[in-house]
């Protein structure tokens, strides 16, 4: 059975979207006024902003919003809401900030396939740590959902470009679902319904790349890595944890079709030009940093990677021994983990190079300022050492998430 699958796809009216769409809860967590104004535009219309449960409004009655959440929902499949597709893909074209186009396919993956554990061997992995206290709060909210929306992306490397292309190539006969310009500065979305001979076609591509993915890394002799979760690996991890539990329940359900087995995630390719990869760096607050750099020396070698560093006036470079592991983040993560564990301190993750080299100006500070991840080290890198350590990359700004858009009956009801 495939691992990337069509689904029975329910997609709102076209006179409901430009309040319908809201983007991925876990944006703008600090920034309430942008929820305010999500709020105010909003209202009492129909929309994701009233199935969602936005980071930033964790502080409220959570019981009091996740009713809320599923009371939501019900009406929602009542109401003439949505449009229903069965066996279905949409292939998705989002505008960026920059002008660039970023294309990917909207399915849903089989939670048997997936798994989010450090060691993990399934054919869909987690790419960053997940930090586990924060996948119940989220199975708080599934459990009893009736409806799922996603901001998951999912990612493939397909250095030919044939899966996306394949679409490309005929975007211009598949039916438009939608074409509307997000709220809040999210620009233009554009989505179009591939179904029938296009989505076998396209399930044909797929089944090509998950064959020469598996023959790539057979060389390695490590389980291949056909799909890895960019963004959204706690919900993702949420409905792994509430579909294992269904079936503790009801037994029965093991080998069956049944809906809460998968889940909605846009897949993307990880080679596609519009898809940017930034490094997220490392600044040590509170630490003495001639000790940090001496411990640094048990992990550096001849020829190792280049990684720059700045401390108040000082700078300079460690070169990472290659032999302990495939990306430069996973062999330096380690040793600030246990620096800080033993000495004491405090660490940030810092996107912009020249802030993180600002901040490291301050008495007891230390930045790493790390390389961008060359895309063909990606994949490579998570089969080689595991999951990579949490806030190892950024994929876009906050405002090129993914919107909730999308849905699907989780329920067989």
């Amino acid at each position: 059975m495939a691992v990337f699958q069509t689904a029975e796809l329910l997609i709102p009216r076209e006179d409901l979207l430009e309040n319908w769409a809201v983007i991925a809860c876990d944006q703008f967590t600090s920034q309430p006024e942008y929820w305010r104004e999500v709020r105010a535009q909003v209202g009492g219309r129909p929309s994701t902003y009233h199935i969602t449960f936005p980071e930033a409004e964790l502080g409220g009655d959570k019981a009091a919003r996740i009713a809320s959440i599923n009371d939501h929902m019900r009406r929602y499949l009542t109401e003439d809401i949505f449009r229903c597709f069965p066996e279905a893909y949409v292939y998705v074209e989002r505008r960026l900030f920059d002008g660039s186009v970023r294309r990917g396919v909207v399915g849903v993956i089989d939670l048997e396939e997936y798994d989010y554990r450090r060691a993990a061997v399934s054919a869909v992995r987690a790419t960053e740590q997940t930090v586990e206290e924060r996948i119940p709060p989220r199975v708080r909210i599934r459990r009893d959902a009736v409806l799922e929306t996603s901001h998951v992306m999912l990612l493939m490397d397909d250095a030919s470009g044939r899966v996306l292309d394949s679409l490309e190539e005929k975007k211009q006969t598949l039916p438009l679902l939608y074409r509307f310009m997000l709220m809040q500065g999210g620009d233009e979305i554009m989505g179009r319904l591939v179904q029938g001979a296009d989505a076998r076609a396209l399930d044909t591509a797929l089944a090509a790349y998950e064959r020469e993915t598996r023959a790539r890394f057979a060389e390695t002799g490590k389980a291949p890595l056909l799909y890895a979760v960019g963004d959204g690996n706690h919900s993702l991890a949420a409905a792994k944890t509430c579909w294992e539990a269904l079936k503790r329940e009801r037994p029965e359900l093991a080998g069956t079709r049944h809906p809460a087995r998968y889940a909605m995630v846009e897949l993307q390719n990880i080679r596609d030009k519009a898809q940017k990869f930034e490094p997220i760096h490392r600044l040590l607050t509170n630490v003495t940093v001639n000790k940090i750099l001496s411990a640094a020396k048990d992990i550096c070698g001849p020829g190792g990677f280049a990684v720059d560093w700045q401390a108040g006036e000082r700078q300079g470079t460690l070169f990472l021994d290659k032999q302990l592991g495939s990306l430069p983040v996973a062999i330096l993560q380690p040793l600030l983990d246990r620096s800080l564990s033993e000495s004491g301190g405090s660490i940030d993750y810092i996107h912009e190079e020249e802030t993180a080299a600002k901040l490291a100006k301050r008495i007891g500070a230390i930045a790493f300022l790390l390389p961008k991840i060359s895309k063909d080290d990606f994949f490579h890198g998570i089969v080689m050492d595991g999951v990579l350590p949490r806030k190892t990359f950024s994929m876009g700004h906050a405002w090129e998430k993914r919107y909730y858009l999308e849905c699907r009956k989780i329920t067989e009801d």
